[in-house]
């Protein structure tokens, strides 16, 4: 069975890199136009620039989702550049790991800022589209399916040490899938949550001696995990492997395409069937 995503604009946050990026490929392979967030402009200029390539509409915004006002711009530059929105994934996210006894306020606050706060700025920002949209279509006798895809994680529906921040906004954002589900069903909005396990990215690179890092907000953030932990990971994982982004992205595309038309308020976990 074939499916096609033309005439659909899709917004997704994060997307310059690893997963997101892979997502906005996918979508656009299916024949949606895809508007490409990510924190750094240069990796956004280049993912739309890959896609463009292809022959595929594209655009980028490069900005911060967790800046209260960004959201806002995000959604109406899509509306400008594209007249529309169909499909929305929050997929922008880091990790900033502690024990309970050393995670600061500030670290704590950005895990839910980044996986909680901006998903509902960004959708908050969509509604009135959303709603006004479907409204004219019912007035006009049709039925067109939108699409929100909030990413989690299995720290999210099992917990992880040392990720009570980033695990608490992983677990957040399901109660605000499940709701929106609820509040949008009316509009024609399928509102569903991906939990991925360990996906090869640059979040979870093997660390080396030198350690790795990600700039947010001028804030120098180790990532990685140490070597014998990925690989004790691998080894508990029934698939023995991490997955890709690409395989990853698969996942997404299926609750941004029609084949999940009676699917709402769900969780699908793409992880290999690993949990902690």
């Amino acid at each position: 069975m074939s499916f096609t995503l033309d005439s659909k604009v899709a917004l997704i946050t994060g997307a310059g890199r690893g997963i997101g990026r892979a997502i906005a490929e996918k979508l656009a392979a299916a024949g949606a136009a895809v508007m490409i967030n990510d924190l750094d402009p240069a990796p956004a200029a280049e993912a739309e620039a890959a896609i463009r390539q292809s022959g595929r509409a594209a655009a980028h915004l490069a900005g911060d989702v967790t800046a209260p006002d960004f959201p806002q711009k995000l959604v109406d530059a899509t509306l400008a550049t594209f007249g529309g929105l169909d499909i929305i994934v929050n997929n922008a996210g880091y990790t900033w790991d502690n024990v309970i006894q050393k995670t600061t306020d500030e670290q704590y606050l950005a895990m839910l800022g980044i996986h909680l706060v901006a998903p509902f700025r960004i959708l908050r920002a969509a509604s009135t589209y959303i709603r006004e949209a479907a409204k004219r279509e019912a007035a006009e006798g049709r039925r067109v399916m939108r699409k929100v895809v909030n990413i989690t994680s299995i720290a999210g529906t099992d917990g992880n040490p040392g990720q009570a921040g980033y695990s608490s906004g992983k677990a957040g954002v399901i109660g605000l899938t499940k709701t929106m589900a609820k509040e949008w069903g009316r509009y024609n909005v399928n509102v569903n949550a991906v939990g991925f396990g360990l996906i090869e990215t640059r979040l979870t690179q093997p660390l080396t001696q030198a350690g790795a890092t990600i700039d947010v907000q001028g804030r120098q953030i180790a990532v990685g995990v140490q070597p014998k932990t990925l690989d004790a990971l691998k080894a508990v994982c029934p698939l023995g492997r991490a997955g890709t982004p690409e395989e990853a992205a698969g996942a997404v595309l299926f609750f941004c395409s029609p084949l999940s038309d009676y699917v709402t308020a769900e969780v699908l976990i793409c992880g290999g069937g690993m949990h902690f």
